[in-house]
């Protein structure tokens, strides 16, 4: 574990006791808590992404919004939905943030997690899917935001505009327009959340990071981390096959929680759980388990977690609601008591 970072869900409204989370409340935490672990050293903050939910649905003001506070800290999302996005807007804000943070966005694009709504991306105006859960459009998408941020022409530029443009693609006075901004080495800081071994290869063989789900859509029979930590093999072997360069970064994301104080003992002591197989979007699938446990204890416990030992990065996942000053106290526990001994360091 060279990398760890929180992984918020984002959730608001009611919090019992007459207490309400609002949407603004969520966002305005979450930018606090970033800045508060970028002082940390901790080195990602990532978002899931849910349309038609009480969570975050549109990252990309948020991700502006933390690298304007922060210097270090990696930002990035855990996954935006390709079949609700218009590829070619989301390469331009995709771009703008990269620019604007200095190259520290994590992008995680995939078909998306099971929805609140049915086909509910067929109410943001992309319809005719062959495929029930519309994984013919995320890959539709997918391929032409690719090509739109490494820098392909894809409208053929007027060569009698006033206003000018970027860089022609083409030769002659017209030639093909590229998306603009453009952010060189934007394609390297892309990844694909993989909820199965077949997603994880078909990642490697384009090329792009992997960030492995939460639960993943197969049952071997075998606990979740070695089913995980093949996961990880089997995309690494397809990167090499391929021939791509470079090292590809790859994530997993577990619920971890040091027991330091008593308030810990109180949300999360006798919280341990050990995961386990059930039906989700139609697939029989396995889930990840939850560590609450005194530091040397979860020392231990990740240790003999194949797949957290297997990846390079380690998110978090936060109990968003619980407030910025009791989640910064779990990350900062996290940082001081396991972490190194894991092999980390911070960024500071």
């Amino acid at each position: 574990m060279q990398r760890f970072g929180t992984l918020s869900f984002g959730h608001y409204g009611p919090l019992g006791g007459g207490r309400t989370l609002s949407a603004a409340d969520s966002m305005h935490q979450a930018i606090d808590l970033a800045q508060g672990m970028d002082d940390l050293g901790v080195n990602g903050v990532y978002f899931r992404v849910h349309h038609f939910a009480r969570q975050q649905s549109s990252p990309m003001p948020l991700l502006a919004a933390i690298a304007a506070r922060t210097e270090r800290i990696e930002m990035g999302t855990g996954v935006i939905d390709m079949r609700y996005e218009n590829p070619l807007y989301l390469a331009e804000e995709a771009a703008a943030v990269d620019l604007i943070s200095d190259g520290r966005i994590a992008l995680g694009v995939s078909r998306g997690s099971p929805e609140t709504v049915v086909r509910g991306y067929e109410a943001f105006g992309y319809t005719g899917s062959d495929d029930p859960r519309g994984a013919d459009i995320a890959r539709k998408h997918f391929d032409l935001f690719l090509r739109a941020i490494e820098g392909e022409g894809l409208a053929e530029r007027d060569a009698s505009s006033p206003f000018g443009g970027g860089p022609s693609t083409g030769s002659g006075s017209g030639g093909m327009q590229r998306i603009e901004p453009h952010s060189p080495g934007l394609r390297s800081r892309i990844w694909w959340g993989a909820g199965s071994r077949d997603t994880a290869e078909w990642a490697g063989r384009v090329g792009v990071n992997l960030m492995s789900s939460t639960l993943l859509t197969e049952d071997r029979g075998i606990p979740f981390d070695l089913l995980q930590a093949e996961q990880l093999d089997a995309f690494r072997a397809a990167w090499r096959e391929a021939g791509h360069a470079d090292e590809p970064r790859t994530s997993v994301s577990r619920s971890v929680f040091p027991l330091v104080t008593a308030e810990d003992h109180l949300y999360f002591g006798g919280r341990q759980e050990s995961g386990g197989v059930g039906y989700i979007d139609g697939f029989r699938s396995t889930f990840g388990k939850t560590y609450a446990a005194e530091p040397d204890v979860l020392v231990e416990q990740l240790k003999g977690d194949a797949a957290v030992q297997a990846a390079d990065t380690l998110m978090l996942t936060i109990p968003s609601q619980l407030g910025v000053e009791f989640n910064l106290r779990v990350v900062e526990s996290f940082a001081t008591h396991v972490a190194p001994a894991l092999g980390w360091s911070p960024t500071r």
